[in-house]
């Protein structure tokens, strides 16, 4: 029984490796974890957390809710206080819960943006981000340790565990609601309400944004956001290849442009008046001008390996600190833990900024978008238009190389590094970046970035451009020398 986690957790398709039996496994290491001492060094938190309560959430993937219900009952049987959701949940909110109710840790019962096939479980430590890698390493431990001495986790009944006060229900969103209305400004949204549509893609986050906005006069039309665990037949994923309906709600006059959250509702897309799609690196790079300049706001800025290089453009003007990290929000948040941080993201659509929890949270994300156009008083597609006039141009590509067989990250990495061209698409190669695969960065600040996913047998290429002709220079060489690795 193989169970690994990678940057967030264990994923696995249901109903091969993702089975009762497994998450319960699964779950009784995790509190053996979370009982011991080594567990309690790594909370990271402002103040001491309540070492006997869990929070536990889910998405809307298929038996998530009752794979949640089972986590319980491993979890209370382990004599823990488990603070269940009573509906599917966004992830953020989930990760919020644990710290707002001072808890040790969370469960959140998601595979996230995977395909529908998959169900998973991400950790959460008492910070309210993503539990760090020594947390993981010790659930894997007992996991190994449980099976040598054939040792089966402990269950107990779930109304006996109700009636004992062990299980206790809960809804995550009011305090979530309380919390975001700290930082998105209701009054600017208010006092300009905007008329767009919320996409769900059938996950988590389905009747948030909406809810949140109730009473500040926005015409919001939300689509995919009836409960459909098979997602109809797409990944939830918020990219430009899953996103007709958003494209088709926008093109009938249903809004003026519309935003999108992933499966758990931890990733942002958004999308333009003229349905062209707005991904995360001009997401975050809207973000960044809007929190300096509108907000007069401060702080070192955090962005992943794989995410555009505007960001680093801004920063300098700015003047800001900036870091960069490997693929993984819980790199970004190990930054936002210990500095002070005005915002982090990832090209994936991960994004958190100062004053929230260090997750990825696309709820509040969308909001920023809404309130960012209700203050400019701008469309979306003109916003996009003035920040690529003004520190782009910057194009964008990714290929995703399906792998029969893993690869090697440090012997690709060490073959990369040698094997690294001078030149490509007519620009000097002026830096090479092993933070986490090979990057190989131009002269004109063009990269090319070769890497093997940590949650599939995936090897991705990314590109960033300043023409049509650089992301395809830089494309072909990518996907060649991939393929020469695999």
């Amino acid at each position: 029984m193989p169970i690994h986690f990678g940057t967030d957790g264990w994923r696995a398709v249901i109903s091969d490796s993702f089975t009762f039996d497994n998450l319960r496994i699964v779950t009784q290491a995790i509190a053996d974890a979370v009982a011991s001492e080594h567990w309690d060094k790594s909370t990271n938190s402002e103040k001491s957390p309540d070492k006997n309560k869990i929070v536990v959430g889910y998405d809307t993937r298929f038996l998530s809710d009752r794979f949640a219900g089972e986590v319980a009952r491993v979890l209370a049987a382990n004599g823990f206080t488990v603070l269940l959701a009573q509906s599917d949940s966004p992830t953020p909110a989930i990760s919020f819960a644990v710290k707002h109710n001072n808890a040790i840790a969370g469960m959140m019962i998601t595979a996230s943006h995977n395909a529908p096939r998959y169900n998973g479980l991400k950790l959460k430590g008492a910070f309210g981000g993503s539990a760090l890698p020594e947390q993981c390493r010790g659930v894997e431990v007992y996991i190994n340790d449980n099976e040598e001495q054939a040792r089966g986790p402990n269950l107990m009944d779930f109304k006996k565990a109700r009636d004992a006060g062990l299980i206790q229900k809960f809804n995550p969103l009011p305090a979530y609601f309380e919390h975001m209305h700290k930082l998105i400004n209701t009054d600017i949204i208010a006092d300009n309400p905007q008329r767009f549509v919320v996409d769900a893609m059938y996950g988590s986050g389905r009747g948030v944004i909406k809810s949140f906005l109730q009473g500040t006069g926005c015409e919001i039309a939300e689509i995919r956001g009836e409960m459909n665990p098979g997602f109809g037949g797409v990944h939830p994923e918020p990219i430009a290849k899953y996103l007709g309906p958003l494209a088709s709600a926008v093109s009938s006059g249903m809004g003026n442009f519309g935003v999108v959250t992933d499966g758990d509702a931890d990733r942002i897309g958004a999308m333009d008046e003229r349905g062209n799609f707005v991904d995360p690196h001009k997401i975050m790079a809207l973000a960044l001008k809007y929190l300096v300049e509108k907000r007069g706001w401060t702080g070192a800025v955090v962005r992943t390996v794989s995410t555009t290089r505007m960001i680093d453009r801004l920063a300098k003007r700015y003047g800001l600190k900036l870091y960069e990290t490997p693929v993984g929000f819980n790199h970004i948040a190990d930054y936002m833990m210990k500095e002070d941080v005005l915002i982090g993201g990832e090209e994936s659509g991960g994004i958190s900024f100062k004053g929230h929890i260090p997750e990825g949270d696309g709820p509040i994300m969308g909001l920023l978008i809404v309130e960012m156009i209700a203050a400019a008083n701008k469309s979306l597609f003109e916003m996009v238009d003035e920040l690529i006039a003004d520190v782009g141009p910057a194009l964008y590509e990714r290929a995703d190389l399906r792998l029969s067989r893993p690869v090697a990250k440090a012997e690709m990495t060490e073959f990369l590094t040698k094997k690294a061209p001078s030149v490509i698409g007519g620009q000097k190669v002026e830096e090479i970046s092993q933070r986490d695969g090979v990057k190989y960065i131009m002269a004109d600040d063009s990269w090319l970035l070769i890497r093997p996913s940590g949650t599939e047998p995936v090897l991705r290429v990314y590109v960033e451009g300043r023409n049509a002709e650089m992301i395809k220079s830089l494309m072909a060489y990518g996907k060649t020398v991939a393929e020469s690795v695999v």
